[in-house]
C-alpha cells in the first residue's frame, strides 16, 4: 500500500512538472496576437490622420469609399476678389529717391566770332555736337521746351582783346543770368551756368547786348570757342 502511495505521488509530481510549462508559457491558441494584426485595406490610414481618432460606424462607408476612388479628390479652395475690398484712397506718401540724370539736350557751338550791332541780337550757332529730338532751333539760335521739368543751361565764349562781352541767357522775352567780362588786352574764356524750371513751350536763348560800346565775342573757323548747352535734370510730376 505504501508502495501504491508513492508511485502515485511520484506521478502526480511528474504531472505537475508537466503542466507548469503550460500555466506560464499559456495553452497555443488560434487568435492572433494583436500586435500581429495586419490592417485591412478598409482600416488604412493616412499619415496626417489623429493617432488616436476612432471613426463612427456611419463615418466607416464614407471612409473606405474615399480610399477606393481611383483618382484623387480635388481640393477646394476659396476665392475673394480683392477689388470688392479696396477701400478709399490714402494719402500721398512721402518722394522717394532721385531718379537716373535726364538725356542730354541741346548742346551747339559756333566758329564765328559775333560783334554787337545797333539793336539785340540773337547768338546763332553753326555747329552742332548734340541737339536730341531737335529742341534746339539752328536758324533762330532758340531751345525750345517740350518737356516741362527742371533743366540746367551753360554757356562759355572767349573774349575779344580791348573789347566787351556782354551777354544774357534767357528765358522767352526775360533776362535771367548776365555773362559780362570788361574790357582788356588779354582774351580769356568766360563762362555762366544756372538752372532753370520750364513750363511747355517756354524758349531758352543767349542774346548779345547792343552797341553802346564795342562788344564782342571771339572765334576762329578753326577751333569751337562759343558753346551752349543744356539739358533735362528732373521732369515735372504733374
Amino acid at each position: 500500500m505504501k508502495g501504491v502511495i508513492m508511485v502515485t505521488i511520484q506521478l502526480r509530481a511528474h504531472l505537475a512538472f508537466l503542466m507548469l510549462p503550460l500555466f506560464v508559457f499559456g495553452v497555443p491558441t488560434d487568435e492572433p496576437d494583436p500586435k500581429e494584426v495586419t490592417t485591412t485595406p478598409s482600416s488604412c490610414r493616412r499619415c496626417c490622420d489623429p493617432l488616436n481618432s476612432h471613426e463612427s460606424p456611419e463615418a466607416a462607408p464614407d471612409l473606405a469609399s474615399r480610399h477606393s476612388l481611383p483618382y484623387p479628390m480635388p481640393e477646394v479652395r476659396p476665392y475673394i476678389n480683392i477689388t470688392i475690398l479696396k477701400g478709399e484712397k490714402g494719402d500721398r506718401g512721402e518722394s522717394g529717391m532721385p531718379g537716373k540724370w535726364g538725356k542730354e539736350g541741346p548742346r551747339v557751338g559756333r566758329k564765328k566770332a559775333l560783334h554787337s550791332s545797333e539793336g539785340y541780337q540773337a547768338l546763332i550757332f553753326d555747329t552742332v555736337f548734340v541737339n536730341l529730338y531737335g529742341h534746339f532751333n539752328m536758324f533762330n539760335g532758340k531751345f525750345y521746351c517740350y518737356v516741362a521739368g527742371l533743366y540746367f543751361f551753360s554757356l562759355n565764349v572767349h573774349t575779344w582783346n580791348f573789347k566787351e562781352t556782354y551777354m544774357h541767357i534767357m528765358r522767352n522775352e526775360s533776362e535771367e543770368v548776365i555773362l559780362y567780362a570788361q574790357p582788356s588786352d588779354r582774351s580769356i574764356m568766360q563762362s555762366q551756368s544756372l538752372m532753370l524750371e520750364l513750363q511747355e513751350k517756354d524758349e531758352v536763348w543767349v542774346r548779345l547786348y547792343k552797341r553802346e560800346r564795342e562788344n564782342a565775342i571771339y572765334s576762329d573757323d578753326i577751333d569751337v570757342y562759343i558753346t551752349f548747352n543744356g539739358y533735362l535734370v528732373k521732369p515735372s510730376i504733374d
